[in-house]
């Protein structure tokens, strides 16, 4: 059975205050990796993969360069086009015709955490089928084979499933994340920053998911019915996750050997760009 997904959301409305100084005047989603900006890995296996609208959950603060950057720069594009520079003007388009971005501002000051856009942009838009949601500031990089959203299309055996996807990483690592406890190839549950003992799995969260309309609307209900404080805990997705699979909802567990390229944190950053400027890519 294969599936088909339209839409995705991408939250990039953090200030990125791991990378100040630098993220005080570039946001952390278009720090460049190569020669794009971080969140355009996201958003082309996204579109490679079937997406025609994506969700950007950006700040309140202007300008924002993650829109300007998916505008056409028609000075540019009159530009290259007189001087024949047509191979330019191809990189110049990043967006196909068929794809539109939809933006949805979120105030950094508010309610805080991975959940609090999902729900945003659930709201906002009423969406009610299945939902990419993949992260802003990281990707899985496998150019000779399938990408983490095809890796997660693959993984459903039935329309109403989720899917998660889980990066593997040596377990001397895995008390620095989210950790994947399984059954068969479904989700039991998230064990946040265990030990490397206690650890269930080598297989971390890295916030790439396939959400159903059930657990869309989990999520939704998660972040209206609390009011944690700026000081209490985050807004975390995975807390509606295990609900929803508590109450019976079925989570699919998609991997695959690509390696998951963090731009979150200086060395993962600087480890991204020399992953790919030796692909050659």
């Amino acid at each position: 059975m294969s599936f088909s997904i339209k839409k995705a959301i991408i939250p990039v409305a953090g200030w990125g205050t791991r990378r100040l100084p630098i993220t005080k005047i570039i946001e952390k989603s278009m720090l460049p990796v190569g020669n794009r900006p971080l969140v355009d890995y996201s958003v082309q296996e996204l579109i490679k993969a079937g997406v025609t609208d994506i969700y950007m959950v950006i700040s309140n603060v202007e300008p924002c360069q993650v829109r300007e950057f998916y505008k056409d720069n028609l000075a540019l594009n009159q530009y290259l086009e007189a001087r024949g520079k047509n191979d330019r003007l191809k990189l110049a388009k990043t967006l196909p015709e068929n794809v539109t971005i939809h933006y949805t501002s979120q105030d950094p000051s508010a309610k805080y955490g991975t959940a609090v856009p999902i729900a945003m942009v659930a709201e906002e838009f009423n969406l009610n089928e299945p939902v990419f949601c993949f992260m802003g500031d990281d990707f899985i990089w496998n150019p000779n084979g399938e990408s983490a959203a095809e890796s997660l299309l693959k993984s459903l055996k039935s329309e109403t499933d989720s899917a998660i996807f889980g990066a593997q990483v040596s377990k001397d690592e895995v008390n620095k994340y989210g950790v994947f406890l399984t059954e068969d190839d479904k989700l039991k549950s998230v064990v946040e920053k265990p030990s490397v003992d206690s650890a269930p799995s080598n297989l971390i969260n890295v916030s790439k998911y396939i959400l159903s309309p059930a657990l869309l609307k989990e999520i939704v209900e998660y972040v209206n019915k609390n009011n944690f404080g700026p000081l209490d805990q985050e807004y975390m997705v995975t807390d509606p996750i295990d609900d929803y699979i508590k109450n019976g909802g079925v989570v699919r567990v998609a991997t695959n050997p690509g390696e998951y390229l963090d731009g979150g944190s200086l060395e993962g950053w600087v480890h991204a760009n020399d992953v790919i400027l030796k692909s050659g890519k």
